[in-house]
């Protein structure tokens, strides 16, 4: 046939008798006129005259949408493209059907689809180069196309043609498309006036887009852009060549920052306040839903039209199946007559008919649907991401008022602070994420029930019928998984108290042997812990399998009744159709319980957040919120009250008033020297019990104020009630302004002028370098800050750290003694520079040297220097000289206030009293003799640890390796490798953890459920194909008379398919259940193996592992990676397994069927393999950045709760707030850019998926196969869609999950100490040692192997019942020998014999407990006071109080309720830190051993408690033999015997007395520089 424009099958096609616009092809030809225009005027101009427009503004330019109307301008684009291929499907199945080719049919719409498309790239281009004027172009072209189409359809009605043609229904769209299109671009000109107005309006690119640090563009890129993620693909295929950092993923925009949601979120709040009912609590559902309300209820639609075109595909699968074969071959004679135009235009349904359409369309449903899928998702998280920020700056705000008793008397602990930021905000997103679900589902379930039902009446009911049914089952697992995962956590959250209790007083476990029984604590926990994991594996497994059989169970129900109720034979289209449908139903149902269970976890996370927002709040004190006490003429004369706001008890809060609020006002009535005055304080913490009463003091300006008294009285506490922090049971608290010439000299007063420098008695540190410290917040002035570290003694401590001054400390840095981190916390309150500084009891941890140093050099100089007002809390007497100003304390009052010569003229009992505790005369240090003392010691701790570190460097770089990265060698191949490996030695390793016979049951179940599966389908696929409908209708009716007999053997032919059916269905339910609960039980013998050996491995490390790991690192093996190990790997496994299963047996089927369809697998797989490659490099890289900026915001909180009063007491909280705002910020960005990606994947991989389906269906179209197979081909395709990202996710996750797992191996290699020891535990004396002789012969010593030797060559013979001092300066090697009796370190050479047996030959158990040791600082475990003074549960209650009334604590602990068995919390909080010291004699009491080591256990203690303590040892231990290791050397003037050690050795060894005499003697020297 020749090809002609109108077709040459009849003579008048080119006549135009009847009138131009009658003749229809030149209508058509009219209709091209529009498109080619279009393609003239836009070719040069997007050719030509884009070289020139690159260069614009420094702006995301590419991403800039200046025009209104743009989203809708592409949604009318897309439709209008949509809408254009149907048309040329119509022109050319009507083209068909004529006799010669009619090229006028199908030409023009093929144009108007090329046109369409350019114009959407044109209009792309100007608009991102702001050139309003060539949109003309544009407007023009729709005016056109809508008058030309507008003939077109005038002409059709005219013809008669209605609704019934095709060609009419398209025609009528396109008009109203054009229209529309028009109607866009008018408002354009409308809005910009770019042409016909005489000012353009001028525009300015959105804020974000002007900050180049703004790297999420989301919000910003154009719909397409949007729903395919296209802007990220630089981002993630450049994470291939180098590991996306902080700054590649900039900033957030403006909208998503905490800050700007907080607002959104509090205005809510605030709101329900003022319009309800003021007393009642604001809801946080109702401030909820006002802030994010509105995208939550775009992302529902969006999650209803993809629902529904969800059902598309089963749909379009039953109509391909039904029309495989039908011809459709219609007479077509003598239809000419009475067609319009001389066409045969097709009908509607007809369109339907068709297969190959049915494939196109099947193909853009599945892409359609998987869009707005992606795109509900999306919004929903972005808003969940909102609103987690919101929520953290509330929480945030909240903690910053919290009152201070809540903290301290336990209502509100940080665990549950943490918990709230950790747990609850978390919770509340993920509610968010899932929200969309909870009314999205019950609309597809009952849209998917009609559909069954009208596929297969009344069958279809008992499918679904099965599903209701057990979907409650599935629910009462979810809850019950819910609550075995709370019960899980409690157990592992109580394991890590203990595994962090052991770590951090490993020493004291060691040298009291008491590790095991420590372990076993730990164990027993594990163990509990191990019972409920189990039960969570057993309901997970449960869980999976319920999801995987009723699909199964429901098939089975649904097709082997309908062979029994049903008529009609089942036919290939309605089961394949049921069957995708079932698999639709399947989803919602199984999601249905995992929704329900987290909006019941949102409602208790409400409930607690509520609750927390409604406690306490600190602020009734005056000058916290400015309010003053004094009348209001003064009020007026001073101009305050602007900042007299009245807050209310519920606090009403703002998070940007950054201005530090005016303190402290002047009173009338005052006189200006006295900067505070208490009046008739009654003070309490909040148990209506008053902790300080009848308080009635003044500071005076300027001056020095002391107070003293014993442990415990109060003197804490009555500072901390002067800056607001106790409630206020009555009198008042006053704060003197500043003297007026300040304010009018110092014109700029620093906010800081009215904050108190505040040095807490518990020293607090930021995770932040020692200058940042120690500057807090503070400009940085070079002079001033050396200045204070020199009065503080800290420079010798800086120069041992790695990187000076900017090492990182705190909790996750490097961990610094006590003595250090109460340096640097008083370094911290001399740098401020505040007019009042507070030190509470800074020189508890210093020896005397540095506590000397510090009040001359820091309190005493620089503080008085600058006559800045000192309260300093002391329990060091022999400073007293230097107060101006004294107030005792006794048990919660004042005892006495005056200076020093008043209270000596009228309390002379107390005065003498003080100068007996005064003993040694405070003689000026001069003398440059350095003592040995504790500092020392603390520094050669720090010093040891980084000393090892380098030698141990190679075993702990796990960490680190990851971040090396060498950035000169940037080619591809080595990075990525390095980059992109699943660890399969960690999964090798992990398996084999759980067991060879629980891999083998795992593989093998796994591979025949899978079998099965197929089996089911391909059996259903043979059955319904075996529909005897080949013979004709006609051969039916003449052989009628046989007709029933014959229908009842095809009956049973029919039937005789179903019990081998069922016998399949039955198998692979019976192996869903086998697999699901190989994989969980896998996962939890896994797990037990790891924790049980990393446990073992750690506890029995030798002491030397402890100085040189960080405690963190040790902590996150047993917190975290445990944890991943314990949950997350396991589901991990299973859903990856089970998901490439699918895929494969799925790809599987369809070559099966199609053969065809493995030529277009090859391009697939490619496309599928880049994708995934990018992806997952990507990924893992997101995935840590979230994980690496959630810690720090984590520390933030729990850092700032530790540290409030602190934080208060400097008015820091506006910069806290802003600090948490940026770290929220972050780890926002990164969690937003980890969705985005995963949307980038997703959407990818459902496009592929809806080609591999289109693929499929074409190659079935063309195929001769059965229609049965082709059935169970598509469907099989349809399943790949939704599996196909689970794949690359599950690797994804799983190759950040093997992390944990390589993390604890790389523990699992340290070695043990050798606990063994030469002797047998039998031959070892029942009561040895029982004289306490100790010979000491040439011992040398060292901390490892490959480090020099601390003591060398010493010889030493002690007696039995000698008392012993050893004293030496720093790094002598006196603690070295302390813990060389106890085979601590490593002796080389030399040896220790006590009582006549080497110990280095001794079962270290043995030695270790049969001598006592009381270490420098006091560890108390949680539990009871029994558990801590004997926890082998050896000795009786009489021998426990004795120990107790010797440490003179018997009274105290008579008090306790349960005396004996008083609770000890955490770390001995309960108890002052004295306290403690004096329960760790008590410990070494109970063990009556004959020999007592003494690391100077009397730093903590005020003095009259310490001369207590020295006559105790002398007459308890009177037979003992007592090693006593002294840095203050009048403590061992009474010893028999002294050893006096320098550099490793023994210097000199004799008695005190006969020492002293000797002129030159060290000893000497040490005892006059010590007097």
């Amino acid at each position: 046939m020749a090809l002609s424009f109108c077709g040459n099958d009849r003579g008048d096609a080119y006549s135009v008798e009847k009138g131009v616009l009658d003749n229809g092809c030149f209508v058509d030809a009219l209709n091209l006129v529009p498109h080619v225009f279009l393609l003239f005027i836009t070719f040069p101009i997007l050719f030509i005259g884009w070289g020139s427009q690159s260069s614009k503004v420094q702006i995301h330019h590419n991403t800039w949408l200046h025009f209104p109307g743009h989203n809708l301008r592409w949604i009318l684009t897309f439709t209008l493209l949509f809408v254009h291929v149907c048309e040329i499907a119509e022109g050319i199945v009507s083209n068909t059907r004529m006799g010669s080719y009619h090229l006028h049919l199908f030409m023009p719409a093929l144009m108007g689809f090329i046109a369409a498309t350019t114009s959407v790239v044109y209009y792309h281009n100007i608009e991102t180069a702001n050139f309003p004027k060539l949109l003309l172009a544009l407007f023009i072209y729709w005016i056109l196309a809508f008058f030309t189409k507008m003939i077109k359809l005038w002409k059709f009605a005219e013809a008669k043609m209605g609704v019934n043609e095709l060609s009419f229904c398209i025609t009528a769209l396109l008009v109203v498309l054009y229209g529309l299109l028009m109607a866009v671009e008018i408002n354009v000109i409308r809005v910009r006036k770019y042409v016909f107005f005489a000012n353009p309006q001028r525009v300015k690119p959105p804020e974000d887009l002007q900050d180049l640090g703004v790297r999420f563009l989301q919000p910003f890129v154009n719909l397409l852009s949007k729903a395919t993620y296209w802007w990220m693909n630089p981002l993630i295929i450049g994470a291939h060549k180098r590991p996306i950092e902080l700054k590649k993923i900039g900033k957030l925009p403006i909208a998503m920052r905490a800050l700007t949601n907080y607002m959104r979120l509090k205005d809510s709040y605030e709101e329900q306040r003022k319009t309800e009912d003021p007393e009642k609590s604001p809801s946080i559902w109702k401030s909820m839903y006002r802030a994010f309300g509105g995208p939550i209820l775009l992302s529902s639609t969006f999650r209803y039209m993809a629902d529904l075109l969800g059902f598309a595909g089963p749909l379009c699968i039953s109509g391909i199946v039904k029309n495989l074969h039908n011809s459709t071959d219609i007479d077509r004679t003598n239809k000419t007559a009475n067609m319009p135009f001389g066409v045969d235009f097709m009908s509607s349904t007809e369109l339907l008919k068709n297969t190959s359409v049915l494939a196109v369309l099947l193909f853009l449903a599945l892409v359609l649907q998987r869009t707005f899928l992606q795109a509900s998702y999306y919004v929903t998280i972005e808003t969940g991401i909102n609103l987690r920020g919101a929520l953290l700056a509330m929480i945030y705000n909240k903690i910053l008022r919290l009152s201070t008793s809540n903290m301290s008397m336990g209502e509100m602990t940080l665990g549950q602070i943490n918990n709230l930021v950790a747990i609850e905000t978390n919770q509340l997103m993920w509610f968010l994420f899932l929200c969309p679900n909870l009314w999205a589902m019950p609309v597809q379930i009952i849209m998917g029930v009609i559909l069954l039902y009208y596929l297969l009446g009344n069958s279809a009911l008992i499918g679904a019928g099965v599903i209701l049914l057990l979907a409650p089952v599935q629910y009462l697992i979810a809850t019950k998984l819910a609550n075995t995962q709370k019960s899980t956590l409690d157990y592992s959250t109580d394991r890590l108290k203990k595994t962090t209790e052991i770590l951090k007083g490993i020493k004291l476990l060691k040298l009291y042997a008491w590790e095991n029984i420590f372990c076993d604590r730990v164990e027993e926990t594990r163990g509990k812990e191990l019972t409920s994991l189990k039960t969570f594996a057993l309901y997970t497994s449960m869980s999976i399998f319920l999801n995987a059989a009723i699909p199964i169970a429901a098939v089975l129900a649904t097709f082997v009744t309908h062979a029994y109720i049903e008529e009609v034979r089942l036919s290939p289209d309605k089961a394949f159709a049921s069957l995708a449908l079932f698999h639709i139903l399947v989803t919602p149902l199984f999601l249905l319980s995992t929704v329900v269970r987290f909006a019941v976890k949102a409602l208790v996370s409400v409930q607690k957040l509520s609750e927390f927002l409604q406690s306490d709040e600190i602020g009734d004190d005056s000058w916290r919120n400015g309010e003053m006490y004094m009348s209001l003429e003064v009020g007026k004369k001073y101009k305050y009250h602007e900042n007299t706001k009245a807050i209310n008890r519920k606090g009403r809060y703002r998070m940007d008033n950054y201005e530090q609020p005016m303190r402290r006002q002047l009173r009338p009535t005052e006189t200006e020297d006295v900067a505070v005055e208490v009046n008739d304080g009654s003070f309490t913490w909040g148990s209506n019990l008053s902790t300080l009463t009848d308080i009635n003091i003044r500071i005076p300006t300027g001056q020095l104020t002391m107070i003293v008294g014993q442990v415990g009285c109060g003197k804490s506490s009555l500072l901390l009630a002067m800056l607001g922090e106790m409630q206020t049971i009555s009198g008042k608290v006053y704060w003197s302004k500043l003297p007026d010439y300040e304010i009018l000299f110092d014109g700029s007063i620093s906010k800081n002028r009215y904050s108190v420098a505040y040095a807490a008695q518990k020293s607090w540190l930021l995770n932040a370098t020692v200058e940042e410290n120690i500057t807090f917040g503070s400009p940085f002035n070079k002079q001033r800050y050396k200045e204070v570290i020199d009065a503080c003694s800290l420079q010798p401590d800086i120069d041992l750290l790695p990187f000076g001054d900017q090492t990182e400390i705190g909790d996750r840095g490097i961990n610094l003694s006590g003595g250090q981190r109460q340096r640097i916390c008083v370094a911290r309150a001399l740098y401020q520079n505040t007019n009042i500084v507070f030190l509470d009891d800074p020189f508890s941890a210093l020896d005397i040297h540095l506590s000397d140093h510090l009040m001359q050099e820091g309190i005493l100089k620089f503080l008085q220097d600058d006559k800045r007002t000192v309260v300093l809390v002391t329990h060091k007497l022999q400073y007293l000289i230097h107060a101006d100003w004294i107030i005792a304390m006794k048990d919660g009052s004042v005892l006495r206030e005056g200076t020093l010569k008043d209270i000596q003229t009228h309390d002379v009992e107390l005065y003498e009293h003080w100068k007996t505790l005064m003993n040694r005369q405070d003689q000026e240090l001069e003398k440059e003799t350095e003592m040995e003392s504790q500092t020392t010691l603390e520094r050669k701790t720090l010093r040891r640890a980084f000393y090892s570190r380098e030698a141990k460097n190679h075993i702990d770089d796990e960490d680190e390796e990851e971040e090396v990265e060498e950035e000169d060698d940037d080619n591809m191949s080595t990075t990525t490798s390095r980059r992109s490996k699943i660890q399969w030695k960690m999964c090798c390793r992990y398996l084999s953890s759980g067991g060879f016979l629980m891999v083998f049951l795992m593989v093998s179940s796994k591979l025949a459920k899978h079998s099965v599966m197929v089996a089911i389908d391909y059996w259903l696929a043979a059955w319904t194909s075996s529909n005897p409908h080949n013979q004709s209708l006609d051969d039916a009716f003449l052989n009628s008379t046989n007709y029933t007999q014959n229908d009842d053997t095809q009956i049973a032919q029919h039937r005789s398919y179903v019990p081998v059916f069922i016998i399949l269905c039955g198998a692979a339910i019976a192996l869903c259940l086998i697999t699901s609960l190989t994989v969980e039980f896998l996962g939890v013998a896994a797990a037990t193996n790891l924790h049980h050996n990393l446990l073992n491995k750690i506890i029995h490390a030798p002491i030397r592992f402890f100085d040189v790991t960080p405690l963190g690192q040790i902590l996150n093996r047993f917190s975290a990676d445990t944890n991943i190990i314990d949950q997350h790997i396991p589901p991990t496994l299973e859903s990856l397994t089970r998901s490439t299963l699918l895929c494969l047996s799925a790809i599987g089927v369809i070559a099966f069927v199609t053969p065809t369809f493995l030529i277009a697998l090859v391009p697939l797989s490619v496309a599928f393999y880049f994708i995934q490659k990018y992806f997952r490099v990507a990924s893992k890289d997101l995935q840590d950045l979230d994980d690496s900026t959630q810690l720090p915001l984590l520390c933030h909180f729990s850092e700032t709760a530790e540290g409030l009063t602190t934080i208060r007491a400097f008015r820091h909280e506006a910069r806290f707030k802003q600090r948490m705002l940026e770290l929220t910020d972050t780890n926002n960005t990164a969690y937003l850019f980890l969705s985005a990606a995963n949307r980038w994947l997703e959407v990818r991989t459902d496009y592929l998926g809806a080609v591999i389906v289109l693929t499929a269906a074409v190659a079935a179209i063309w195929s001769t196969s059965q229609s049965g197979l082709v059935g169970l081909g598509l469907t099989y395709a349809l399943t790949v869609t939704n599996y196909l990202n689970w794949v690359v996710r599950n690797l994804a996750d799983l190759e950040v999950q093997m992390a944990a797992v390589k993390k604890v191996n790389s523990f699992l290699s340290t070695e043990s100490e050798n606990y063994e020891g030469s002797m047998d535990f039998s031959q070892v004396p029942e009561d040895w040692p029982q004289h306490g002789e100790i010979k000491i012969h040439d011992l040398c010593v060292r901390y490892d192997s490959n480090l020099k030797p601390v003591l060398k060559q010493v010889n030493a013979h002690i007696n039995p019942g000698q008392k012993v001092g050893i004293c030496g300066r720093t790094g002598s090697g006196k603690s070295s020998l302390s813990l060389a009796f106890f085979n601590m370190v490593d002796v080389f050479e030399g040896k220790i014999v006590i009582d006549g047996i080497d110990i280095c030959k001794l079962p270290l158990q043995t030695l270790r407990s049969r001598l006592s040791i009381i270490l420098q600082d006091p560890v108390l475990f949680s539990g009871s006071i029994r558990l801590n003074l004997d926890p082998e549960r050896t000795c009786t209650d009489d021998r426990l109080w004795e120990a107790l009334e010797i440490a003179q604590l018997k009274n105290m602990v008579k008090s306790l309720p349960g005396g004996l068995d008083a609770v000890v919390t955490e770390g001995g909080e309960n108890f002052s830190v004295g306290q403690r010291q004096l329960f760790c004699l008590a410990r070494a009491f109970v063990r009556k051993s004959s020999i007592l080591i003494m690391d100077e256990a009397t730093a903590s203690i005020d003095m009259a408690t310490e001369n207590i303590l020295q006559k105790v040892v002398m007459t308890a231990f009177a037979d003992r033999t007592v090693v006593t290791i002294a840095h203050r050397v009048h403590t061992i003037l009474t010893a028999d015997l002294v050893i006096v050690m320098k550099r490793g050795s023994i210097m000199e060894y004799g008695k005190p007395e006969i020492l002293m005499e000797q002129e030159d003697s060290l000893f000497a020297s040490f005892v006059k520089a010590d007097m």
